[in-house]
């Protein structure tokens, strides 16, 4: 079998895996590569396979960099399956959606800058029906049921603890006459003891490998310790007067923000009559969707329901959809909280928040996820003294804080900890989804825990395993 890594390797966007076996090609996702804007749409635009050439897509969670250029493959002639749970098809069609929305207003802000420099327009990477047209291709298939996608290629998905629906994809392979082999796609690995999902599963053998590396050389302080600087960063703000404003991914880390802040409030821990919002359509939408979802629930989370009611949803938390309630939130002259879409702030409502927000220091600015290289959100974790926000630059004033403990990627020894338990050690180990010092950190801890044949792909590189 040959395996080529098309993208997610060396960088945390765009995962696109390519394996050819046994004369049909596999795609282990089809992600959207983000980052410079000129880089992202060449690289997205022109994918480097023929997608006519793909039999079957297998996809391991409905995150944007996973998922996202779907469209892309559909309209480009791919005409298979694409295999991932129940929860990760009903994500997709509401983020494939939201994605292709972005993308024609990308191109509509090109094109007006494009037009005063009289040069020709852009279509942007794919539109609204390109992606509704994809999700007819979408085949769930539940945890831990095995599908054959020939009578030599068997696949199995188990729960990878990320987010709603996300796997590890597991095929078992066999080669001509050849004894089966067993090649594992770890997707991006959650973390043990976080709450609503269940922990990844153990997988107790592997020949060949993919594992993510997002924080191959990071610790996260732990979830309790995480909840507690909740509270603290909230109460510092309240008593200043100030908002705290928190750039979200609408999928997963919204959810359980609003679940620890219910936490919060059933103990008392924060003010009774403090307001909280949840300003991100998707957010909404996605948040419906985790409630059709409780297969995904670990016991915490069950047992709140029968306990407390509605993990997502409490007194003074208020979801707002429309623009004009979004507009409202900005005149409040009281302390809030306000979780907005997207987590890394290059689009969104998240955008005019900060541009009200960011140079009052009575106001915070909570970072809770990874922001990629050249994103705004990078550059207030960075603390730059001065931010782009719709191309007008803001002084930034507002506190920045950060909190990794709701990270729902593993850190490395959770990582490490992961490929330890393998009972049977595999022959060949790539490491994927990580910026490239956290990738070969961690390749590098690998080949001394007994990984040998560890490598790092480069851009595009084949092996033949």
């Amino acid at each position: 079998m040959q395996l080529t890594f098309h993208g997610g390797v060396r960088t945390v966007t765009g995962s696109q895996h390519l394996l050819k076996v046994n004369g049909i090609r596999i795609l282990l996702d089809c992600g959207l590569f983000q980052g410079k804007r000129r880089q992202a749409i060449e690289r997205n635009q022109r994918l480097p396979y023929d997608p006519c050439q793909v039999d079957v897509v297998i996809l391991s969670h409905a995150h944007i960099d996973h998922s996202g250029n779907i469209p892309s493959l559909v309209k480009g002639g791919f005409g298979g399956d694409i295999l991932c749970t129940f929860a990760t098809r009903d994500l997709c069609a509401a983020m494939l959606r939201d994605s292709a929305y972005i993308q024609q207003r990308d191109a509509e802000y090109i094109n007006k800058k494009r037009a005063r420099a009289g040069e020709p327009p852009v279509e942007p990477i794919y539109s609204m029906k390109d992606a509704v047209q994809s999700l007819k291709h979408f085949l769930a298939i539940g945890y831990e049921r095995p599908y054959h996608i020939t009578p030599d290629i068997t696949l199995t998905f188990f729960d990878a603890g990320h987010i709603l629906g996300s796997t590890i994809v597991v095929l078992d392979i066999t080669e001509g006459h050849g004894p089966s082999r067993r090649l594992v796609f770890s997707g991006d690995l959650g973390r043990p003891n976080r709450p609503i999902l269940q922990d990844p599963t153990p997988v107790e053998e592997a020949d060949i490998l993919l594992i993510e590396s997002t924080y191959g050389t990071r610790l996260h302080e732990s979830v309790p310790e995480a909840e507690r600087e909740l509270e603290r960063i909230i109460a510092e703000t309240c008593r200043r007067g100030g908002k705290v404003i928190v750039p979200a991914f609408a999928v997963g880390r919204t959810q359980e923000l609003v679940y620890h802040l219910h936490r919060l409030q059933i103990r008392g821990d924060i003010p009774s009559d403090l307001r909280v919002f949840v300003d991100s359509p998707l957010a909404i939408d996605v948040t419906s969707i985790f409630r059709l979802h409780p297969e995904c629930y670990d016991e915490e989370v069950s047992q709140f329901l029968i306990e407390s009611g509605d993990p997502f949803g409490f007194g003074k938390l208020r979801y707002t959809r429309s623009v004009e309630a979004s507009k409202e939130i900005n005149t409040l002259r009281e302390p809030a909280v306000i979780i907005s879409a997207s987590g890394m702030c290059e689009a969104g409502r998240i955008q005019h928040h900060l541009k009200n927000s960011v140079q009052d220091p009575n106001n915070t600015i909570l970072i809770v996820g990874w922001q990629a290289p050249h994103t705004l959100g990078r550059r207030i974790v960075e603390k730059k003294s001065v931010v782009r926000i719709f191309g007008q630059e803001y002084r930034l004033n507002a506190r920045v804080e950060v909190i990794n403990g709701f990270s729902a990627h593993a850190d490395r020894e959770e990582l490490i900890g992961w490929a330890n338990a393998m009972k049977r050690k595999p022959e060949h180990v790539f490491v994927v989804h990580g910026e490239e010092g956290a990738s070969e950190a961690l390749a590098g801890t690998l080949r001394q825990q007994g990984f040998p044949r560890t490598y790092v792909p480069q851009l595009h590189e084949s092996f033949t395993v």
